[in-house]
């Protein structure tokens, strides 16, 4: 029997998220976040035969580990790619549509817990947090060249930090005078630019704010919500695990816009755009874990899932 790599988080909201993905036992799937491969086995048992599913993760352990665990399994393709790349992956594999595509957001944490990826503020490591090692960029990289102003602008807008101006400051000021290229290094300058209140969530706002403006998070999924949507066959259904409240809003606001009919001015005679809702939201609030779950997987209280079901192409 496979079973995930305990490194890996637990699957959150593990047997809700895959009863909403399956339509159909013998169709294709897509898991755009592989990470331990919980969702996906828990997926393949539900499927016959014939069906197919395509794995996708960008960080290369996550790869190797998947390849191992679904070594016997032939339903499974295991894509060594950020799912953002879903249509041209698709196309290579001669896959015309799909019956399901799930995304369980964030950063596994496998990725936080080794100290080298960067990912955390509470281990001492290289400013990195790619979670591809073959792009360049890192978040040493955005520390050194961005302006006081870009990474103000980053620490506000994909951390929601309040303080995201006096610690720009403090950072352009620090690096002036010796280079900030590990974590510990960050750590010192942002603590002693803010108060020791809440420190931790100010640290995390910071480093989730490197992380994702590193890896292009929010770009990225605002395509690959659009290429699966257009890749699913009507009937299709997609569910999104998010774990913060920038994704969720993405995720929230793509669904409520897909899911219209119409968006002419109230006062519009006739309609004149021509828009028709692509998705019927299976849910109209979003679904949480409950207690149980939580005191099992603390991971578990922030994550918010949305799913929704493709009604016209």
């Amino acid at each position: 029997m496979q079973h995930e790599d305990a490194s890996y988080h637990i699957p959150v909201l593990l047997e809700r998220s895959i009863e909403l993905l399956v339509t159909d036992p013998a169709g294709v799937y897509v898991d755009g976040t592989l990470g331990g491969g919980g969702h996906s086995r828990l997926l393949l048992s539900k499927l016959g035969e014939n069906s197919r599913v395509l794995g996708f993760d960008q960080d290369d352990d996550a790869v190797q580990l998947a390849q191992t665990l679904f070594a016997d399994d032939r339903r499974m393709i295991v894509v060594h790619s950020n799912v953002v790349h879903l249509s041209d992956v698709l196309h290579q594999y001669e896959i015309p549509s799909i019956d399901g595509m799930l995304l369980d957001l964030g950063v596994s944490s496998h990725q936080i817990d080794i100290p080298e990826r960067g990912f955390s503020f509470r281990f001492e490591g290289p400013l990195d947090m790619r979670m591809d090692r073959e792009t360049t960029l890192t978040a040493a990289d955005i520390i050194a060249r961005s302006t006081e102003e870009e990474l103000a602008r980053i620490f506000f807008t994909y951390g929601e930090e309040r303080n995201s101006r006096r610690i720009a400051r403090a950072i352009v000021q620090a690096r002036g005078r010796h280079p900030l290229t590990d974590t510990a290094a960050l750590v010192d300058v942002i603590s002693a630019a803010t108060s020791p209140v809440h420190r931790n969530k100010t640290l995390a706002r910071i480093f989730q704010s490197l992380r994702i403006a590193v890896n292009d998070e929010l770009r990225v999924l605002e395509e690959t919500l659009a290429q699966g949507l257009a890749a699913l066959k009507t009937g299709g259904h997609m569910v999104v695990i998010s774990y913060h409240s920038l994704e969720d809003r993405i995720v929230k606001h793509f669904f409520r816009h897909e899911a219209t009919s119409c968006v002419c001015p109230p006062r519009t005679p006739i309609c004149v755009c021509g828009k028709v809702a692509r998705i019927k939201v299976l849910h109209s609030k979003h679904i949480e874990a409950d207690e149980n779950e939580i005191r099992r997987n603390p991971r578990a209280r922030s994550a918010r899932l949305r799913a929704g079901q493709k009604v016209h192409a």
